[in-house]
């Protein structure tokens, strides 16, 4: 049996507080909705590059006023530099592993890249890490079989302790499960040759989080895109 963490162990007398934190966030957040613009498209010369992003909210753009401004606008214009691009964004606030792969299941087509972006919302749904191991292998095990993606770059679940919306100590507590879900995505990619971790270390910039201070800024999605179009080409 292995040891239980801290944060697990003070989670039981830290439920009141952690409970009426939790309330008021969801209470103060701004609800940013997701951003307009096209979800699929053409762009670029070159070699074709069918490319899938897929995920929750930051996947979706939430924080940027076009999707030209989001992960996808930024990350198609980063490979359409070097490929002729047919990309398509599946992605929806709220959405936990699980919904993802409900919603590719349904998906018709064949991908040669994908990038995902999950974890958020399975910590505050509280999935477990051996449960979040199970749907992100599976996840993996659909994108790079039936649907036929070559390169698959993750996106490491963010540091939710770093979220300027959250209160201390939730954020400390989300952050602790972020982490172990995190390290369990890690092991999970590893088990598979065309998956590659993307971890975004991100330097502490107010300019990064949108005005909910829970989501990425167009300046964080620029980042991001750039790191993941670098990993993309590694393949």
């Amino acid at each position: 049996m292995g040891l239980v963490a801290t944060d697990q162990i003070l989670r039981v007398p830290l439920l009141p507080v952690l409970a009426a934190q939790g309330l008021l966030v969801r209470r103060n957040a701004q609800l940013l909705s997701e951003p307009a613009g096209p979800r699929k498209g053409r762009m670029g010369r070159g070699p074709r590059l069918r490319l899938l992003i897929t995920g929750d909210s930051s996947a979706a753009g939430v924080g940027a006023g076009t999707q030209a401004q989001a992960l996808s606008g930024h990350l198609v214009a980063q490979l359409a530099r070097h490929y002729a691009v047919e990309w398509r964004l599946e992605a929806t606030t709220g959405h936990t592993t699980q919904d993802t792969i409900d919603r590719l299941n349904g998906l018709d087509g064949q991908f040669d890249m994908a990038l995902t972006a999950l974890g958020v919302n399975d910590v505050t749904r509280g999935v477990t890490q051996k449960r979040f191991a199970e749907h992100q292998a599976r996840l993996l095990g659909l994108l790079t079989g039936p649907m036929g993606v070559r390169r698959v770059v993750v996106t490491g679940v963010p540091q939710m302790d770093r979220f300027p919306a959250l209160p201390q100590p939730l954020a400390w507590v989300l952050g602790q499960q972020a982490a172990r879900l995190d390290h369990g995505l890690k092991q999970v990619a590893d088990h598979f040759p065309q998956v590659r971790h993307l971890s975004l270390k991100l330097p502490d910039d107010p300019a990064l989080a949108a005005p909910d201070g829970y989501h990425p800024s167009p300046k964080a999605y620029a980042l991001w895109a750039k790191e993941a179009a670098r990993l993309l080409r590694q393949a």
